[in-house]
């Protein structure tokens, strides 16, 4: 039985959001780990520690487990470790024998061809990176011989921001087993003096309260949790721990007017966080997405925050909405001041928010900029005031402009970098990378909110950020000739509760000290800010300190400057990207930072066999195009003319989507129970979907035509040599002459670099083969004692663009573009089902208007989804007549 050791932190801040990305050598069973498995095959961890430093906000962190096998067999250790997305890896070892295993940080290249020679000699132990709202997980595998210690040490830093007026620290505790000694220490120490300490955890119980220990003094502040075996207890006779939470640490400095400038070993660091400032009038238009696939819980949620945001609004402030689907609707002609008046009809006005179609992105954004644009022109805004675009979508541009790269010009040519622009990313089916990039190029930044419960409060919580602006137009500025390689010191807006951070390089040597001048626009006048520091008062601000670690200002230096780079590269082309890359990798090298241009290498020889660890950090974008969603009912949206979705569900019935025209198109296929009907063939992938029928229960004394559903899918990639069969009982996948088989009551991911198969227990199931589509079969379960009905699935077709221009089947057909023409809509034989004529593929067929259920967003119930039905099994629609499409087999 396999042993895992899990151990999970996490440091919260501004969120940077997240994807899947894999790398393994074989497909692996990520299988929920139970607390059943804890502490019963040999291996135990002893020890575990958490040693957090934190010097003038940039935090350097070792994470160590100590564990031995006290079986009289090898098995199988993992260290798991879920880091800061803003965090950069430093070092990761093994000590195995008292052995040490370092890590080496390469160019990203040079590191995958070293662990492709490791694994290609035998079994790997590996690395997953899965990303989620603010963690990247790093998991790696060792054998621990019988009678043998291992020791994981992993170190990462990372530059804490500031947020709502303070510092956290927010640290997932799960370490899945009692822990002989287990501590979390942090020590902080701030030269501008610490003026509010707090640390919580959620799994905290009252006798727990008194080891949780936290002081703090003039400059230095620590915590301390070191509970003992019997504290860990779920009770007293348990073998289960009660450390399973969250541990958040908060922390502010004393602030003045001026901010704070530290200068050491030739580098200087500027914290800006000024007080006292008096708040400026507001000026934002909220652009909204309210196209189909924005429908369900992801509107409601929308709404919802929508209500929110606007009972926080101040009456100084003026906002508008533009909404966008097939078509762009605006709330009012202009900016309207936020009187309680108004606000009354703005509540009113969000509520009755519905769907429009399709998603007319550049629309949208261009109709909310030329709202501040008229505004600003025509005086209707207070001169001194902070004006600001947020925009959210869940999808890709599928009506008016369809080319992003014009979409992003079109935006920068409109805004020419008079306010920020903020996009939110709604979900996962989205060009996110864009998003990114359109608001890297106009002073803002792009946030993914993730389709959770909490959706409506991942949407306020990003208004608040920027609910409070203070200043517009700073610019920092320091003595020419003497500074060099300066990071970004001109900023669009300063927000209530933030902090900007400027560092460089001192380049002349005899200089001992150094001049900050800060300019911005505020509500009342423009201000100046001056703050002088030199390197004696530095040094006598860390005096008596002990536990800085090295140079910091040089590595937090060195760490602002890569994270801009990279920022910068996203949008740039040709040589300027070329040159951006050539010296964020330098830099990433010279200080040994795990980002996405490096890779660190674990090597471990082995009887011979190299056994390797490999970490990587793919870019937010990057990472999305390589991975497949997290969510487990899909959005469906579309990239072009020809992405689209299709479905077939129900009784069967088929869902067409057709985004050139706004609608859809459905139909019935009424076949025998037993019969197998191909779905989908690309004979270009050698991806194949075939569905068998089965009927409702019935007697043999029933005389009706019975209903059928589809009972058993298989789903064929010839090039992978892979076969997936699903039936409502259980999940079969055929690896060549292998097979695994799982059942509906798994919670499982398989990872294969071509594969990715996800189990959402009792639910759905998602299929992402390599380049082609991705496939969701959702599982319709009905009552045992069901007289009439039984069991069934529905398949639903993403992405269906990646499969070649050669894929046909009953649904494959139609991920091509159709046209049709609607004629003499009149009452038809139900009042509210009007019939119509419509012409398409030069067939003349009466069709009527109704619905059909879609189960992607309520698997129980369903949504109706309004369209064209087709009669006859869709002759006249389909190529053919539906029995051209029945074969023999399943593969």
């Amino acid at each position: 039985m396999e042993r895992h050791l899990l151990f999970y932190i996490l440091l919260a801040t501004i969120p940077v959001d997240g994807s899947y990305d894999f790398l393994i050598n074989n497909i692996r069973n990520l299988k929920k780990r139970n607390v059943a498995d804890a502490n019963t095959d040999g291996i135990d961890i002893y020890r575990m520690n958490i040693d957090s430093h934190i010097t003038s906000r940039f935090a350097h962190n070792i994470i160590t487990s100590r564990a031995i096998n006290f079986g009289n067999a090898s098995k199988e250790a993992f260290f798991d470790v879920e880091l800061p997305k803003t965090a950069f890896i430093t070092n990761f070892s093994m000590t195995i024998d008292g052995v040490i295993y370092p890590g080496t940080i390469k160019e990203k290249e040079a590191a995958q061809k070293q662990y492709q020679q490791a694994i290609s000699k035998g079994q790997t132990a590996g690395l997953v990176r899965a990303s989620g709202r603010k963690t990247e997980k790093f998991t790696v595998s060792v054998n621990i011989a019988a009678s043998t210690e291992v020791v994981f040490e992993l170190a990462f830093e990372e530059l804490l921001k500031r947020r709502f007026g303070y510092y956290e620290m927010f640290i997932k505790v799960n370490p899945k087993q009692l822990v002989k000694n287990f501590e979390i220490e942090v020590n902080i120490f701030e030269p501008q003096g610490i003026s509010y300490l707090e640390a919580e955890g959620s799994f905290i119980t009252n006798d727990l309260l008194p080891v949780l220990q936290k002081s703090f003094s003039g400059k230095k502040g620590k915590i301390s949790f070191k509970p003992t075996l019997d504290q860990q207890r779920t009770c007293a006779d348990c073998l289960t721990t009660l450390l399973n939470g969250d541990f958040i640490v908060k922390y502010d400095v004393n602030r003045k007017a001026t901010g704070n400038l530290q200068i050491v070993n030739g580098y200087f660091v500027h914290f800006f966080a000024p007080k006292n400032i008096v708040r400026l009038p507001k000026n934002i238009v909220f652009i909204i997405d309210v196209s189909i696939s924005m429908r369900g819980r992801k509107l409601i949620q929308t709404k919802e925050a929508l209500l929110k945001i606007l009972e926080d609004i101040k009456e100084e402030d003026y906002i508008n909405f533009v909404l966008f689907g097939s078509r762009v609707h605006k709330w009012k002609d202009t900016l309207i001041k936020a009187t309680p008046e108004n606000l009354v009809e703005a509540r009113g006005y969000v509520q009755q928010i519905g769907i429009a179609g399709w998603t007319n992105l550049n629309g949208g954004l261009m109709a909310g900029i030329e709202l501040l644009n008229e505004a600003h022109k025509n005086g209707f805004l207070p001169e001194r005031s902070a004006s600001l675009i947020i925009m959210l979508t869940d999808g890709r541009p599928t009506k008016g402009e369809l080319n992003t790269d014009t979409i992003l010009e079109n935006v920068k040519n409109a805004i020419q970098g008079k306010y920020p622009l903020y996009n939110l990313g709604f979900g996962y089916d989205l060009d996110y990378g864009s998003l990114e990039k359109m608001a890297s190029e106009n002073n803002g930044l792009a946030r993914r909110i993730y389709e959770d419960s909490d959706s409506a409060l991942q949407l306020q919580g990003f208004y608040d950020e920027v609910a409070n602006p203070l200043l517009t137009e700073v610019e920092l500025h320091y003595p020419e000739n003497v500074i060099s390689d300066l990071t970004q010191n001109n900023f669009k807006h300063y927000y209530d509760g933030s902090e900007i951070v400027v560092a460089g390089r001192i380049i002349d040597d005899v200089l001992n000290s150094i001049t900050a001048d800060v300019k911005a626009h505020g509500a009342e006048d423009d201000l100046t800010f001056s703050e002088q520091s030199d390197i004696h008062q530095t040094a006598q601000a860390f005096e008596d300190q002990q536990y800085i670690f090295g140079h910091y200002i040089e590595k937090l230096w060195a760490y602002l400057t890569i994270q801009q780079l990279l920022e910068k590269r996203n949008s740039a082309k040709g040589d300027e990207k070329t040159n951006l890359t050539a010296k964020a990798l330098e830099m990433s090298l010279k200080y040994k930072f795990v980002t996405p241009l490096t890779s660190m290498v674990v090597t471990k020889p082995e009887d011979n066999i190299d056994k390797a660890a490999i970490a990587d950090k793919p870019l937010e974008a990057e990472a999305t195009q390589q991975s497949v969603p997290v969510y487990a009912y899909p959005s469906f949206t579309s990239s072009s003319p020809r992405h689209r979705y299709t479905s077939v569900d129900g009784d069967p019935h088929f869902i067409i989507d057709i985004p050139e025209q706004d609608d859809h198109l459905c139909f019935n296929i009424y076949a025998d129970p037993g019969e197998i009907l191909n779905l989908i063939r690309d004979p270009s992938t050698g991806i194949t979907v075939n569905g068998q029928l089965i009927g409702n229960k019935q007697s043999n004394n029933d005389v009706q035509p019975q209903n059928s559903y589809i009972g058993r899918l298989g789903i064929l990639n010839e090039e992978l040599n892979l076969k997936l069969e699903v039936t409502p009982e259980k999940i079969i996948l055929y690896n060549g002459t292998k097979q695994m088989t799982f059942t509906w009551l798994d919670e499982v991911t398989l990872l294969h670099p071509t594969l990715t198969l996800k189990i959402i227990q009792k639910k759905s199931l998602e299929v992402f083969m390599g380049e082609g589509a991705t496939f969701v079969i959702i599982l319709h379960q009905t009552w045992r004692r069901n007289p009439k009905h039984g069991d069934f699935l529905g398949l639903y077709a993403l992405d269906s663009h990646r499969l070649s221009e050669h894929t046909h089947g009953l649904l494959g057909q139609f991920f091509h573009p159709i046209n049709f023409t609607i004629l003499e809509v009149h009452p038809g034989s139900t009042p509210e089902k009007p019939d119509a004529t419509m012409i398409v593929k030069n067939h003349q067929l009466t069709v009527t208007r109704g619905w059909q259920k879609d189960y992607t967003e309520n698997s129980k119930h369903g949504t109706n989804v309004p369209c064209w039905f087709i009669h006859n099994n869709a002759e006249g629609l389909i190529d053919g007549t539906y029995t051209d499409y029945t074969v023999s087999s399943l593969f």
